[in-house]
């Protein structure tokens, strides 16, 4: 299990919601913020920001503030350098992603192509 520094930023608001739903969970003990991407979305992948029980050899182990985190190693290269934010407005409530690595992303910010 390697430490380093998390390659993805966290906004104060994001920090906030993520430390409110990590508390919440039954099994924090054995859960991890899993951090990383997925095929799918209207520009090709999507990102994925969920706990997960789940660990892989293919993951590298980070903590932020306490939460630990896990990210698969392919993933890095889509997420390095990207900033999570938590959004709880009228119209827009929850995690947007701003990823300058995006050569192209949709409205919602929830998908991008690389």
């Amino acid at each position: 299990m390697s430490m380093s520094t998390v390659p993805v930023q966290f906004t104060p608001g994001a920090l906030e919601e993520l430390h409110r739903l990590y508390n919440s969970l039954e099994m924090k003990d054995r859960s991890h913020l899993r951090i990383g991407v997925k095929g799918g979305g209207c520009s090709g992948m999507s990102y994925l920001l969920a706990f997960d029980q789940e660990i892989t050899d293919k993951d590298t182990h980070y903590e932020v503030e306490g939460i630990p985190v896990v990210l698969n190693k392919a993933h890095i290269m889509y997420v390095l350098g990207m900033e999570v934010d938590w959004e709880n407005g009228l119209n827009n409530r929850g995690f947007s992603f701003n990823n300058p690595n995006a050569s192209e992303t949709c409205g919602c910010g929830q998908s991008f192509s690389a």
